[in-house]
């Protein structure tokens, strides 16, 4: 009887023959019912789920910090005599459950205090690199706390360069192209963002810009408005976190004050109409983080996540993995709770790819040779 449902479930579907259908997807037949819902499904699922593999995308939002996994953790806190107050890698796993953002910061910060030495950054950088080349991810644009090491006796020189060293290693192995952005920490004042922006002048030319994050509400962007406006004079490119857990009217001010070339969240454009016109015309990317906001409770169930919603509204929007060691994904399983949950199509999904790559900071000849790619492949998949 069950191959039979299928056979005629396939039938149905090859055919393209009208049916009807009632409340719960089922096919009125005759004198019985037969649930079409999940035939074909794993099919259907696998073909996306290949399709989300295959093409080549760009990490735009990603907090290195926010890598660092409870076993890596324990290792480096080991090496370098330090005790965790967490007895277990089991233990520390359970302490990854968050009500809010500023819990989440507490405990980020804490594990940011086992790394010392520069093979610390680079170990920590390394494994993230591993990771997302199995997922073929092949540009990633990272984020790093200069304030969250120096604050606590680490020079900017021993952060930078373990980072920049595994991202070099990482171009060699895996061939993925990079871009470091600095952030300042907005929940410091104005002053300390101007000390850390003079520490990073001597590696200019491996920052290509700088952003704003941490604790979010109480701290707008203009706050850190002359900073930003140095930053810009001396060459970085801007970016900020907004409108996340903060209002539109954060938005706004990144826009207009910091002058930002992306939006790093962005999810609460969608109060203001005006503002989302406003991304519209300028063609300012929203980099989104799905699994992200679920963690933090921004939003309470992932088919409420507003990505589709502004894609039909013409906003370019790009998924990412933000904090993945303790929002349970990398970028690829960002991918596939979206996709899954907001019933996304390849067409989307290469829309999504196509994104992260084009309002990248990629040069123009690499982007077109993955923006190519995408294009075949999903022709590919349509066939």
């Amino acid at each position: 009887m069950k191959n039979a449902i299928n056979k005629l479930g396939n039938f149905i579907n090859e055919l393209g023959k009208i049916v009807f259908l009632n409340r719960e997807n089922s096919l009125i037949f005759s004198q019985f019912e037969v649930n079409l819902t999940g035939l074909n499904e794993n099919k259907m699922n696998k073909k996306l789920e290949n399709f989300i593999n295959e093409i080549p995308k760009a990490e735009l939002h990603l907090h290195i910090e926010g890598t660092f996994e409870p076993e890596l953790m324990f290792d480096i806190a080991s090496r370098n005599h330090i005790e965790l107050k967490y007895k277990s890698v089991g233990e520390l796993k359970q302490a990854y459950n968050f009500n809010n953002l500023q819990e989440f910061l507490d405990l980020y910060y804490e594990g940011a205090n086992v790394l010392i030495h520069e093979q610390d950054f680079y170990d920590l950088t390394f494994a993230y690199l591993e990771k997302i080349h199995k997922q073929n991810v092949v540009h990633t644009e990272i984020f790093f706390d200069p304030q969250t090491h120096t604050d606590r006796g680490r020079a900017f020189e021993t952060v930078i360069k373990g980072i920049k060293r595994a991202l070099e290693d990482g171009e060699k192995q895996f061939g993925i192209t990079y871009e470091i952005i600095m952030c300042f920490l907005r929940h410091l004042n104005e002053d300390e963002a101007f000390k850390t922006l003079e520490q990073a002048l001597p590696y200019k030319d491996w920052i290509i810009g700088v952003g704003l994050d941490s604790s979010e509400v109480g701290n707008p962007p203009s706050k850190f408005e002359k900073v930003f406006e140095k930053a810009r004079n001396e060459g970085f490119l801007t970016v900020a976190h907004a409108g996340e857990e903060g209002s539109s009217d954060y938005i706004w001010e990144a826009l207009n004050l910091l002058k930002v070339s992306r939006i790093d969240h962005g999810n609460r454009c969608l109060d203001d109409e005006k503002l989302v016109d406003k991304l519209v015309d300028l063609k300012i990317p929203l980099t989104m983080c799905p699994l992200s906001n679920l963690s933090l409770k921004v939003i309470n169930d992932l088919k409420k996540h507003p990505a589709k919603e502004l894609l039909d509204k013409n906003v370019i929007v790009t998924i990412n993995s933000d904090d993945p060691a303790y929002f349970g994904g990398y970028l690829r399983k960002n991918y596939f709770a979206l996709a899954e949950a907001l019933d996304l199509s390849a067409a989307d999904i290469s829309v999504l790819a196509s994104n992260s790559l084009e309002y990248s900071f990629l040069d123009s000849a690499k982007k077109l040779q993955h923006l190519d790619k995408i294009s075949d492949l999903l022709k590919k998949f349509n066939n």
